[in-house]
This record gives structure tokens, sequence and C-alpha cells, in this order.
């Protein structure tokens, strides 16, 4: 079992097919999606990865989280979730994981908490079908009905679909299909509805139902590994020229010759 992704979501569009046909996506944006810390079985009785996204002010972090991403010898996130993975599939503290950790025409589960609606009658709510619409009915017709018994029990069961506030739920859509992505601006398209708001945070996984037809990279892609050293130059880049020899001019030196001393003459000291 593969590590998931922490995603944003941005919207919807759609896109065409070679038969002209357009199809619906939601827009994903994954932003710099680290691994912050490692689960295993021998420390903590589990084996799990921590993911973090985006970047958060150093000043809205809590004390005991820094000292977590500094141990990680990350920045600080905006949102941090934990993925269940099997003990082969574990990622090193600091890597990066791509987009393209997902691949084109795979199925994947998504996890959102969806929009509020504020408060509900059971029909809206619930799906309820509401009360006949004559024969003796007045002013209720949305009403949920019946509530509970009589004097035994005497009281109404807890859990019971009423009015309420609705929304505001953690809910899973399984089984969207990813068509495309796009790994240099950090995006995944999934074909259909994803839920929750735009800007609101998802959580990405293979699809459970539904097994992958095209191969996955295992135990995931990684855009960049943790403390990555700088891109190397390429061997076929053109040769740096070598500066041209500098060639000092010669100089001529004339000897210029003695005068002659001789004893008694007017030169003589």
């Amino acid at each position: 079992m593969r590590s998931g992704l922490i995603a944003q979501k941005v919207g919807m569009t759609r896109l065409f097919t070679a038969e002209g046909q357009h199809v619906p996506v939601t827009v994903l944006k994954v932003d710099n999606c680290q691994v912050v810390a490692v689960k295993t079985v021998e420390t903590d009785g589990y084996t799990a990865v921590q993911l973090g996204v985006g970047t958060a002010k150093v000043k809205n972090v809590p004390k005991a989280m820094r000292g977590h991403y500094a141990k990680a010898k990350v920045e600080p996130k905006r949102k941090l979730a934990e993925f269940r993975v099997d003990a082969d599939a574990i990622l090193e503290v600091g890597a990066e994981i791509s987009v393209e950790h997902f691949v084109t025409g795979q199925f994947v589960d998504i996890t959102g908490t969806t929009i509020g609606k504020g408060f509900a009658g059971a029909m809206k709510r619930w799906n309820f079908g509401g009360l006949r619409a004559s024969h003796g009915v007045s002013v209720s017709h949305r009403s949920h009905g019946s509530t509970g018994n009589r004097q035994d029990p005497g009281k109404t069961f807890k859990n019971k679909k009423m009015a309420g506030h609705f929304g505001v739920e953690k809910v899973t859509t399984q089984n969207l299909k990813v068509v495309g992505t796009d790994e240099e601006r950090g995006l995944i398209l999934i074909s259909g509805a994803v839920p929750g708001s735009d800007g609101g945070w998802v959580i990405v996984r293979d699809a459970v139902k539904r097994k992958a037809a095209v191969e996955l990279p295992f135990p995931a892609k990684i855009k960049s590994a943790a403390g990555a050293a700088p891109v190397a130059a390429p061997v076929d880049a053109a040769p740096v020229e070598a500066a041209p020899e500098v060639v000092e001019p010669e100089v001529a030196v004339t000897e210029v010759a003695a005068p002659d001393v001789t004893e008694g003459s007017d030169n003589a000291s």
C-alpha cells in the first residue's frame, strides 16, 4: 500500500477529448508535499508516513511544532496528514513527492470536508419524502413525521434523523478517475466532482475497490530527495573556451660602451 497526497481544491473546469467531447474535471494543487516524519512498528507500533504541504509563517506555528519541523529539517507546513503504508513503502524524511505519483487513467479515493449548508429540514438533510399533500395534512407538509413511540419507551432514540446542521462532514468519494497531471504547476486533474469548497484541503489515495490498470511508481514518485545536491551540468554541454594566452612583447636592449679612462687625461680623478 502506497502513500497518498495532500492537495488543495482549486475549482472545476473542463477538458476536451480528441473526439471533441468535454470532460468536467476538478483541479487539485499540490504545493511542496514533503515527508515530515516516519512511524515504524518498533517505535510507534504501526507503519506510516506523515506528510506536510504548503508553507506556514513561523510566527503562526506553535513552539512544539517548530521543533517537530526542525527535527525533520523542513519548513513549517500548513497542513499535516498521516498515511498508513506497507513496510517496504516507507519514504525518507524530507523527500518531496511529485504529482506524478498518480498516473493518468488510474482511480483514486478522495476525502474532504463538505460545504456547510446551515440549518436544514429533514427533507433536504436526509432526503425524506415529506407528508401527504392533501387529505388532512396542513402546514406540516415538509415535516419529518413522528419522532418516537408512546409511553414505552417514552423517549426519542439517539441518532434519529431530524432537522439540524447540514454539511461540514468528512466524506470520501470513491473511484474517481485521474484525467491528467501537470508536473510544472503541481496540478492533478480529477474527473467529476470532489467533496469540499474551493480552497479546502483534500486527501488523495489509491482507490481501494478498483485496482490500477497501469503501472504505478512504487513506493512513490519523488520530485526531490532529502538534502539533494545541486544538479550537475550535463555531459554534452558546450565546453568552456580557454582564455587566450597572453604573450609579452619583446623589449630590445642596446648595450652602451663605457668611456675609456686613461691615466693623465682630464677625466682622471
